[in-house]
């Protein structure tokens, strides 16, 4: 009996390990080593082509902080997708105008996507993005700036808007000093010299003239970045996009996360295509 016990542990840990899987990116347009975790279902087969999801971490967290928020191995395989967990540094996933070091966007298209693809058998017309806080920013800038290579994004807590005083007040709040918008300002430049609004989701949903895909957007009643997302759903329904939008009772922090992520996943399955 205690070896059947061992054994079944066995087959448990090695399906564990195969589906999941992190490899390192030595990134020319960061000019460093960025680390990828990778989780596949656990009946993963070769033979097939998968739906693929992006999801993008939190301001002063890493590439693992999903793995720590929810269970990835059940959500690939409930809803038979590849999740690819990206390292995003606290630099908001775009492209510096301030850091020639940090050009985060061309770092995804060029870099990133080509080694996943070259990596794992991706459905090219079914592929999602998500993100918590900054992630959640970086999921829905992302989407907007290339919605032709997205199905649809969704953002939970997002850090959608580059206000100074209102990041202020949250850094204060999380950390007790400035480090946000300290880091806001490495990336951005001296806000008083350069324009940080238009990087705001509000500003690229203004610009983008031709945009025309709806997306989900969620946050916690009690977070301090709830306000963010209460603009960007009234400024996506006055330009009529088909937007998802859910306010529930929860704070900035893994607990509300834990359970907001998989309304993204029902909401991926729904804008699957199948031609």
């Amino acid at each position: 009996m205690k070896n059947i016990v061992l054994i079944t542990i066995s087959m448990v840990l090695t399906q564990s390990l195969f589906a999941q899987k992190v490899f390192s990116i030595k990134s020319d347009k960061l000019e460093r080593t960025v680390s990828v975790s990778v989780q596949k279902p656990t009946n993963y087969q070769s033979s097939k082509s998968y739906p693929l999801v992006f999801m993008l971490h939190g301001y002063s967290e890493n590439y693992e902080q999903w793995s720590k928020t929810t269970n990835l191995e059940k959500l690939a395989t409930d809803y038979q997708m590849i999740l690819v967990c990206p390292e995003g540094f606290v630099n908001y996933y775009l492209n510096s105008p301030n850091l020639k070091t940090f050009q985060y966007e061309d770092f995804f298209f060029q870099e990133l996507v080509p080694n996943i693809e070259e990596k794992y058998n991706i459905d090219n017309k079914n592929i999602f993005i998500t993100g918590l806080s900054m992630g959640g920013y970086g999921a829905l800038s992302l989407f907007i700036k290339h919605s032709e290579f997205f199905n649809t994004a969704a953002s939970t807590s997002g850090a959608l808007e580059f206000d100074y005083e209102n990041l202020k007040k949250v850094s204060l709040k999380f950390f007790e000093s400035k480090r946000m918008t300290n880091d806001m300002e490495m990336t951005l430049g001296n806000p008083k010299e350069n324009d940080w609004q238009k990087f705001s989701i509000s500003s690229l949903l203004k610009n983008q003239k031709e945009f025309n895909k709806g997306f989900f957007i969620d946050c916690g009643l009690d977070d301090p970045l709830l306000s963010n997302t209460i603009q960007i759903k009234e400024l996506a329904l006055s330009k009529k996009l088909p937007i998802r939008f859910s306010i529930q009772p929860g704070e900035h922090n893994t607990e509300y996360w834990a359970k907001s992520v998989e309304y993204h996943f029902v909401y991926f399955k729904q804008h699957l295509k199948t031609e």
